[in-house]
């Protein structure tokens, strides 16, 4: 199996250490590595030189920036990325600001921890998750393609990159299926969100989905 590398962010070493034994056992039978930071500026540093990420969970109070602040700072340095907020509650009006700033999930600390596991496997399988009570990302919109324009084109290497995406694999998975290092994949799904007008790799998908791509659309698959 693929190793997967997680970066928690939160200001509280033991809520820090508490999520990196419990991340461990995200996959069973899976390495998974678990960075941490306590800030936003250190948590910038991580991602900017560990281009292999496959998941940041972000807590939604930190000290030198606010959660979706930081959540709006990953989405234009590394829009590819998937990032859950972490919170005490389930505020409707933090839960939709997150999803509009392209959140992949959001999820609360008086959870439980097979529901948090749960929660950022959906995620790594390219889904979007946010609380039960709350309306989670309508996809009927995107489930009928669109007949009436020329759909967004992609190039050969785009077009594979974009059907394992849509397979569900992360980008250190995709470099491995093609051949190619982590930082080319992450050129590629920026270049991809930049033509479908997505601010993370579920919308694209999503968005795929609705002009017609699948699967097949890679060679890679």
């Amino acid at each position: 199996m693929n190793n997967l590398k997680i970066l928690v962010v939160d200001d509280h070493a033991l809520v820090r250490e508490g999520l990196c034994q419990l991340l461990k056992g995200i996959i069973p039978g899976q390495i998974t590595e678990v960075l941490q930071a306590a800030t936003c500026a250190r948590a910038f540093e991580l991602a900017h030189f560990n281009a292999d990420l496959d998941l940041v969970l972000l807590d939604y109070q930190l000290p030198d920036m606010s959660g979706l602040a930081a959540l709006e700072v990953f989405g234009k340095r590394h829009p590819e990325l998937p990032v859950v907020i972490l919170s005490g509650a389930a505020n409707p009006s933090v839960v939709q600001h997150a999803r509009e700033l392209g959140a992949a999930g959001f999820v609360t600390k008086s959870g439980q921890s097979d529901t948090l596991l749960a929660t950022l496997r959906k995620v790594l399988d390219g889904e979007i998750f946010h609380p039960s009570n709350f309306s989670p990302l309508c996809e009927s919109a995107y489930d009928v393609p669109i007949k009436t324009k020329t759909p967004p084109a992609l190039s050969s290497r785009q077009q594979d990159v974009m059907g394992l995406m849509m397979g569900g694999l992360t980008n250190r998975q995709i470099g491995e299926r093609l051949s190619v290092s982590a930082e080319t994949v992450k050129f590629h799904v920026s270049s991809i969100l930049r033509t479908f007008g997505a601010r993370s790799r579920t919308e694209a998908v999503l968005e795929a989905r609705r002009w017609g791509y699948d699967q097949s659309s890679s060679r890679g698959a």
